[in-house]
């Protein structure tokens, strides 16, 4: 049903990439030069000329699966192995999310001062946040699935 905690964490998920989406992923500045990452671009800039502005827009793709994927998920409560299935697919979608953020930011970090790191911001953090909703989530689907198989055997 609706009102199982498992359906809290799979809203979760998707709010958690939801903010991924409007929210910057990573941050490198100096004072004369800037890099961010977020869902749809790379851009490199210097004051207010962009130096490079990488297109990203399938990290924005990932996250719309992810939050659609956690969505539709949380209407298939009434056949518990298509959820399972579903979460795990979801966990895979945003651990490849999770690597291509992170590579993009190292490509972004090379872009001026090597040696000093950007700042991983919000939506990195949303990403951590949707897959322990979603590890939690799948805890919870199984618990229910073996409560049903535990009480299928008593009768």
């Amino acid at each position: 049903m609706l009102q199982r905690i498992q359906s809290v964490f799979l809203a979760i998920v998707s709010l958690a990439m939801g903010v991924y989406l409007v929210t910057p992923t990573w941050m490198k500045s100096s004072p004369t030069e800037q890099v961010r990452l977020n869902a749809f671009a790379l851009i490199h800039t210097q004051g207010d000329k962009t130096l490079h502005d990488t297109n990203t827009i399938y990290l924005s793709i990932l996250a719309i699966i992810a939050a659609c994927v956690a969505l539709f998920s949380v209407f298939q409560y009434h056949n518990r192995l298509r959820q399972m299935m579903l979460g795990m697919v979801n966990s895979l979608v945003m651990v490849v999310l999770l690597g291509l953020s992170v590579y993009n930011s190292f490509q972004g970090g090379s872009y001026f001062e090597p040696a000093q790191r950007g700042n991983y911001a919000i939506g990195f953090y949303a990403i951590a946040v949707g897959l322990i909703a979603n590890v939690l989530a799948n805890r919870f689907i199984r618990r229910d699935e073996q409560k049903v198989r535990d009480a299928n055997r008593m009768r």
